[in-house]
């Protein structure tokens, strides 16, 4: 009979990166799995990228659009959308 996370054991041996649900629902990192089988195991999901946006801040009205012309390099969490960089550009 084969083994309940025999698909997951195979994905871990060629270098997968796996998750176990913890007691409180959260997803945790393991080094080495001991594939209990009342647990619930899942490959590692990659990370969703950042967000890079471009803005121009025109004087007197602070008036943000998005142009051709951009000033402002904003860059966004891929997993949450929060704010993690803001950059003012050159126009040099």
């Amino acid at each position: 009979m084969k083994h309940k996370h025999a698909d997951l054991i195979h994905a871990w041996a060629d270098g997968a990166q796996i998750q176990w649900k913890n007691r409180n629902g959260q997803w945790e990192d393991m080094g080495e799995p001991f594939w209990n089988e009342n647990h619930e195991y899942r490959i590692k999901p990659e990370p969703k990228p950042d967000i890079v946006m471009y803005f121009e801040i025109r004087k007197p009205y602070g008036e943000i659009l998005p142009s051709p012309f951009h000033n402002i390099k904003a860059t966004y969490d891929g997993e949450t959308g929060a704010l993690k960089l803001a950059e003012v550009l050159s126009r040099g």
